[in-house]
């Protein structure tokens, strides 16, 4: 694919992040079947993606496109074994994000609000690891960064409640409003 790094470098990298933030985490996009990926390949992709443990990632399997140097290239994989190799590498990366999210239940984490979610009654917003997390709460939180507990999860969305109740918030906006500082004092 024309990369000017090695599988090294990128964990090297990596490394550095977390000796700087512990609290970092990970996401990137991947292609299975790119022509002349060797199931050798593939199986040092897992291994990496073992090492790195990603938060989330994106997959797709390789479609040309024309007018690149791939699209020319005749070592092609067949879509059968780009269909397996896509199930294996979504399946370990499925595992890692399900674990990164179970680790967030019990927490209180900041969530930026974007919008109504499906469900009646619920906001959806995203925490700064771009986790989808909903709460219980009127649409006046939209546009608002404000500290969620984790109670539980679904497949990819964080379930909680909004950790200061609304009327805690509200009495203390109107204290802040109302300070001798917010008055010109």
């Amino acid at each position: 694919m024309n990369r000017k790094h090695s599988a090294a470098d990128y964990r090297r990298v990596i490394d550095r992040f977390r000796a700087v933030r512990q609290d970092i985490a990970f996401s990137s996009d991947f292609i299975v079947g790119f022509p002349g990926e060797t199931e050798e390949d593939f199986s040092a992709t897992l291994a990496l993606v073992k090492q790195i443990g990603y938060a989330g990632a994106y997959s797709f399997k390789y479609s040309p496109r024309p007018g690149t140097p791939a699209a020319d290239m005749r070592e092609t994989v067949s879509a059968a074994e780009m269909d397996e190799r896509l199930v294996r590498l979504q399946e370990l990366i499925d595992s890692q994000q399900s674990a990164f999210n179970v680790a967030a239940i019990g927490t209180t984490v900041d969530v930026l609000f974007e919008r109504a979610a499906r469900n009646p009654g619920q906001i959806v917003g995203r925490t700064a690891y771009l986790q989808p997390a909903h709460v219980m709460a009127s649409a006046d939180i939209i546009g608002q960064v404000l500290p969620v507990r984790i109670e539980s999860l679904e497949r990819y969305s964080l379930l909680g409640e909004l950790a200061t109740p609304l009327h805690a918030r509200t009495a203390a906006s109107h204290l802040t409003s109302a300070s001798p500082t917010a008055m010109g004092a």
